[in-house]
């Protein structure tokens, strides 16, 4: 087993962390007195800070684990997943960001639901955001199971197991305290303490090299199985008809996946109007392109100085190459700073995802569909507490049976489904005025029902080595990524119901409302 360092050292600055961050949830548990401050921080923060966390909000396992350990084990392969990610943010600036933040208060439902009838709607939109959280949650309790293990030197699977749920644990605590002020100040302090990581290891391993990134390449290839052809397309996905096809539904997931994630499109409102929603994503998308330059730097530094063989032998796999690299050029202390600052990272994002779900189902299933819109506040936010219980108790059950997959490629599961249900859905309700309440229905279930049936039988599942339940085989579907498929189905469902269906002309002075409140932000919440 490879060398991790001394495991008190390493959790007692993880120690140090976790305390500092719920003494700063703490100081604003006090603030959450009605259903805006717990859900959308009162609209308090600035373009700037909210950017800084939407990037805090979504830099997650995946993206600095999972990627520098795809790019440590594929090398090109590995950093297509960055890519996508950065060119996504487009899609939210340019599509998306405005119009959500003019129509919508606390969640996506409330965008879909603005001229449809309320109770259906809420209760489809609840669903699909319950549904895709989970997912990313999934990928990381399962990044948060080998981190730890790699910290505490614990290999055992009971260990790990627990590991997770005590992960688990501190980020409900996170948002039972704090709410969503409380959650956006940890994501900041998360994303630049991890801006400051990964470009410290970079300007380090550059300097290592003489400042040469081909030096770097040059010594990965001769430290990877595949040489070099790990600097070139084909090293995970391969040159076959069907990897093509894999790539290309992983790389449509991607793109159009973020954009449409509930916990990154809650955080629009978190800002006073559309104007600091768009400056949020222009920060977000500049953070992006330093953190993920930097990975490529970290990524092909660990195949260089650590080894692929090394790596995948850890504890936790591809996702430990970057406290191994951390460990490697500075000892248990880096290691121990790096893995805090990946735990960081988890712990924000968890605590993002769980407070989106919870509110999705405080706000759109028990205040508009069951109280029919007459919740009274506290008991509002009562609700959403015992939902971020719940939620938490499941992800800790998903993370310990999803542990030891690649946390990026679980994401990119997520971010199908995401796609999948929600971006045909918010696209439609702000630009097409015919768009009705049964093409919304078919448009969410319809994604989500198709993605998640494709996700049951592919290899993901079943079927393969790095399957989940790889001693049986139901898969009949041939592609690990099912958004090639079930993004284009849920478009066709929506188009198709909405054509099909009755006129709602009852609905055409809110869908006027909808489409100058979307464009002007006039009458929007303030």
């Amino acid at each position: 087993m490879p060398t991790t360092g001394n495991p008190v050292l390493n959790l007692s600055v993880f120690a140090v962390f976790v305390l500092i961050t719920l003494y700063v949830v703490y100081r604003f548990s006090s603030r959450n007195t009605t259903a805006s401050d717990y859900y959308a921080a009162g609209s308090s923060f600035t373009g700037a800070q909210n950017g800084v966390a939407l990037s805090g909000d979504f830099l997650s396992a995946a993206s600095f684990l999972g990627i520098s350990g795809g790019i440590a084990a594929h090398g090109y392969d590995g950093f297509l997943y960055s890519v996508g990610w950065v060119v996504a943010w487009l899609v939210g600036l340019l599509l998306i960001a405005e119009g959500l933040r003019n129509t919508g208060r606390f969640t996506v439902g409330d965008v879909l639901a603005f001229r449809m009838r309320q109770r259906p709607v809420r209760a489809a939109a609840a669903n699909a955001t319950l549904v895709i959280s989970f997912f990313y949650m999934i990928a990381q309790m399962a990044g948060a199971g080998g981190l730890i293990a790699l910290l505490l030197n614990v290999s055992s699977k009971w260990g790990q197991a627990l590991l997770i749920a005590l992960v688990g644990m501190v980020m409900v605590l996170y948002v039972l305290l704090g709410g969503m002020k409380g959650t956006t100040w940890v994501q900041i302090i998360k994303a630049v303490l991890l801006l400051l990581c990964v470009t410290m290891m970079s300007i380090f391993l550059l300097g290592k090299f003489g400042f040469s990134l081909s030096a770097i390449m040059q010594q990965a290839t001769e430290n990877n199985k595949l040489g070099e052809a790990v600097l070139d397309p084909g090293a995970k996905y391969g040159f076959s008809a069907m990897s093509k096809l894999d790539f290309v539904s992983l790389a449509l997931s991607l793109v159009l996946g973020i954009a449409s994630l509930p916990h990154v499109l809650m955080r629009f409102y978190t800002v006073p109007n559309a104007s600091e929603a768009r400056r949020s994503v222009v920060w977000a998308t500049w953070t992006m392109v330093i953190f993920y330059l930097c990975t490529l730097v970290i990524g092909f530094g660990a195949m260089a100085l650590v080894g692929t063989d090394k790596i995948a032998a850890a504890p936790g796999g591809e996702n430990s190459a970057a406290p191994l690299l951390a460990f490697e050029i500075g000892g248990a202390v880096l290691l121990g700073i790096v893995s805090a600052v990946a735990f960081a990272t988890i712990l924000a994002v968890v605590a993002g995802l769980t407070l989106a779900a919870s509110a999705s189902f405080a706000h759109d299933v028990y205040a508009n569909v069951i109280k029919r819109g007459n919740a009274e506040p506290r008991r509002e936010i009562r609700v959403a507490r015992l939902t971020a219980v719940v939620v938490g108790i499941l992800s800790i059950i998903g993370g310990i049976a999803a542990n030891g997959q690649n946390v990026a490629f679980l994401v990119s599961l997520a971010l199908a489904l995401a796609a999948s249900a929600n971006l045909s859905t918010i696209l439609y309700t702000i630009f097409w005025r015919r768009f009705n309440t049964t093409g919304t229905l078919w448009s969410i279930y319809g994604g989500l029902g198709s993605c998640l049936v494709l996700i049951i039988f592919s290899p993901v599942m079943s079927g393969a080595r790095t399957s989940i339940f790889p001693d049986v085989d139901f898969a009949w579907f041939p592609l690990g990524n099912p958004g090639l498929v079930s993004i284009p189905f849920s478009f066709l469902c929506g188009f198709l119901a909405t054509i099909f269906s009755k006129r709602e002309p009852e609905m055409d002075a809110k869908a006027a409302e909808m489409e100058v409140r979307a464009i002007s932000g006039i009458g929007a919440r303030t």
